[in-house]
């Protein structure tokens, strides 16, 4: 193997497309809260009316603008990849963070839906590992991907010796 070929690359995979509606759905309902919060104090505290709005509007521009932008952002960046040997994640916005877990030292797979990723047909796939810095998440993930990839992962690490250290 040459130097080149021993560099880390990125990892191959993309999310389902649906991710950035979810991320989306996901940041309208973060920014939502706080709005409604502070127009309804706004409308019915007539002395800070002006106090309790204008943080409101500010903060659903804001929080539009992210909606908009940010999951178009993430869907470039975030990449995964299994192989025989390990699997491989890409995550972050500004600070980027790559996570290879070994498929010796891979404890568990596990595949999780919550409420919204239901509703977008998503799933995450969640590899637990020996190591200190946590599990390694694959989230945005299609159902029957997920499936696949978390039955892969078992068949895997069954047929995989254990790591000696």
């Amino acid at each position: 193997m040459t130097e080149g070929e021993r560099r880390l690359r990125p990892p191959r995979n993309t999310l389902n497309e649906r991710a950035v509606t979810w991320w989306r759905a996901q940041w309208l309902l973060l920014t939502l809260a706080p709005v409604a919060v502070l127009a309804v104090l706004g409308a019915l505290i007539a002395p800070a009316r002006v106090w309790l709005l204008a943080p409101a509007a500010v903060l659903a521009v804001l929080g539009l603008a992210c909606a908009a932008l940010m999951p178009m952002w993430w869907f470039r960046v975030h990449r995964w990849e299994v192989t025989d040997e390990a699997v491989y994640v890409r995550t972050g916005y500004f600070r980027q963070e790559w996570r290879i877990a070994p498929m010796s030292r891979i404890q568990t797979v596990d595949t999780v839906r919550g409420p919204l990723e239901q509703l977008f047909k998503l799933s995450t796939v969640i590899v637990t590992t020996a190591s200190s810095k946590g599990a390694v998440r694959i989230e945005g993930l299609g159902h029957e991907l997920a499936a696949e990839l978390a039955e892969r992962l078992t068949h895997i690490t069954q047929t995989t010796p254990g790591d000696a250290t």
